[in-house]
C-alpha cells in the first residue's frame, strides 16, 4: 500500500499511450474527503514547467481534490500552449471527478520542450477515472505511471498515532536540492490546519528531499504535493505532524538515492563540528557535488584528498573552520586526521553499497547530512542517450 493506505483516497495508473512502451504513464490520486486540504513545494528553477505554474495557483487556497500526473513528456518550455494544455486537463478531470478545475493538481515528467498528446491525455484520464480503487494494484500502478528512468517504484507508509500517511515518488536523475527534487505525492487521513500543513511539509522537505543531491541538476518540474482527507477524524498538529511527514519523506528520499541513475553506491556525507547547520549543509553539499569524489567512490577508492579539497572550496564566510583541524573518516576509518594523513587508507572497505563519509570540522556544535551516489559509466551512457 501507499497513497491509498490513509482513509479517503483512491488511486490508479493506466497506459495512455504517452510512452513508446506498454508501461503505465498516467496516474490519478483522488481525495474523497471529507476534507480537501493540500500543501505543495515546487522547484525553484526559474525555467519551470507549465504544470508547476498551474499547480502553484491551485494550492494557493490550500484546497485540492485530485492529482493527475503523467510520464514521458514534461510539458516544460511549451509556452502559453503548454499552460493551456494544463487547463484543458484540469477541466476534463474536474468533469470526471465532480469538482472545479482549480481543485485539480497537474504534474508531468519526461522530455522537455515537447507538447503533450492531449487526445491521449484526455482519453487516458477517462481510463484512470474508471480504474480508481484502493487496492495494492492501484498503488503500484500509480507509482509506476510516474516513473521515467527509475528502475523500481517508490512507495512508503507510516502511522502517526491513529492517523495514516502514504506516499509515492519518482526520481533517478536531475536530483538537486532546491526545496523539492522530484515528483512526490503524499496522502494522510489526519485532520490538519491548512496553513500548518503547508509549513510542516516545507520543513519535512528541507531535511529530506533537500538533503538529496544526486547530480546537482535541478529539474523544471519538481513537485511535492501532500493531501489530507481528514477521514480518520484524528487531528495532528505541531511537532507530531512535522515528524510524521518527515519520516515518510525520508523513506521516499532514501529510495530515490538507492535508484539513482547508474549508481553502485549510496553515499551519506555527514558533517559535524560546524558553526551552524547552514555551514554543515554547505560543506556536505560541496562534497556530494564533487565529480572527483563521486568517481573515486565508483572505483572503490577511499581518496580522502579529493574530499578535503572539496571541503576547502566552501568560502570561509559560509563555513568558518581551520583546515588543519579537519578529520575525515570513510566507513569508520579515520584516514585524515587534523588535515593530514591518518589511518592506513587500505583498511577502508569500499565494497558495501552504502558508503559513509564523516567530516569533523572542529569549529562548532552543528551538524548535517546529505545523501548522494557515485558517478559511474552507466550514468554517462544513460544520460547521453536521453533527450531533454
Amino acid at each position: 500500500m501507499s497513497v491509498t493506505y490513509p482513509l479517503g483516497f483512491r488511486a490508479s495508473g493506466v497506459q495512455a499511450g504517452l510512452r513508446s512502451t506498454s508501461a503505465p504513464d498516467l496516474a490519478f490520486i483522488v481525495n474523497d474527503g471529507p476534507d480537501d486540504v493540500v500543501a505543495g513545494v515546487f522547484t525553484t528553477n526559474r525555467v519551470c514547467a507549465a504544470p508547476v505554474q498551474w499547480s502553484r495557483r491551485v494550492i494557493a487556497d490550500h484546497k485540492a481534490r485530485v492529482v493527475i500526473a503523467n510520464a514521458a513528456v514534461a510539458n516544460a518550455c511549451t509556452g502559453i500552449d503548454g499552460f493551456a494544455d494544463c487547463q484543458c486537463e484540469a477541466e476534463h478531470v474536474a468533469t470526471l471527478i465532480g469538482c472545479t478545475p482549480h481543485d485539480v493538481v497537474v504534474a508531468s515528467t519526461g522530455v522537455i520542450g515537447v507538447r503533450l498528446d492531449m487526445p491521449a491525455i484526455l482519453a487516458g484520464a477517462g481510463m484512470a477515472d474508471r480504474a480508481l480503487n484502493r487496492g495494492d494494484d492501484a498503488n503500484t500502478s500509480a507509482a509506476r505511471a510516474i516513473m521515467t528512468t527509475d528502475t523500481v517504484p517508490k512507495m512508503a507508509t507510516i502511522d502517526a498515532g491513529n492517523a495514516r500517511f502514504g506516499g509515492i515518488a519518482k526520481g533517478a536523475g536531475m536530483l538537486a536540492p532546491q526545496l523539492a527534487t522530484m515528483l512526490v505525492f503524499v496522502t494522510t487521513d489526519a485532520v490538519v490546519d491548512p496553513k500548518e500543513f503547508q509549513s510542516a511539509l516545507a520543513k519535512a522537505c528541507d531535511v529530506t528531499f533537500s538533503r538529496v543531491d544526486s547530480d546537482a541538476c535541478m529539474s523544471t518540474n519538481d513537485t511535492v504535493v501532500a493531501m489530507a482527507s481528514g477521514a480518520s477524524g484524528v487531528s495532528l498538529t505541531g511537532d507530531v505532524l512535522v515528524e510524521a511527514l518527515t519520516a515518510l519523506c525520508a523513506s521516499l528520499a532514501r529510495q530515490l538515492v538507492a535508484d539513482a541513475e547508474g549508481s553502485h553506491h549510496d553515499v551519506k556525507v555527514t558533517v559535524t563540528g560546524a558553526t551552524s547547520t547552514e555551514a554543515a549543509v554547505a560543506v556536505a553539499r560541496e562534497v556530494t557535488r564533487s565529480n572527483l569524489v563521486k568517481t573515486a567512490i565508483s572505483g572503490n577508492d577511499p581518496n580522502w584528498g579529493r574530499i578535503v579539497a572539496a571541503v576547502g572550496c566552501v568560502p570561509e564566510s559560509v563555513a568558518p573552520f581551520d583546515p588543519d583541524k579537519i578529520d575525515v573518516s570513510i566507513n569508520g576509518i579515520k584516514i585524515c586526521q587534523s588535515g593530514a594523513i591518518g589511518e592506513d587508507r587500505n583498511r577502508v572497505d569500499m565494497r558495501p553499497r552504502e558508503v559513509h563519509i564523516d567530516i569533523e570540522l572542529h569549529a562548532g556544535n552543528a551538524e548535517a547530512a546529505v545523501w548522494t551516489n557515485d558517478l559511474t559509466h552507466e550514468y554517462v551512457e544513460e544520460n547521453s542517450a536521453y533527450t531533454s
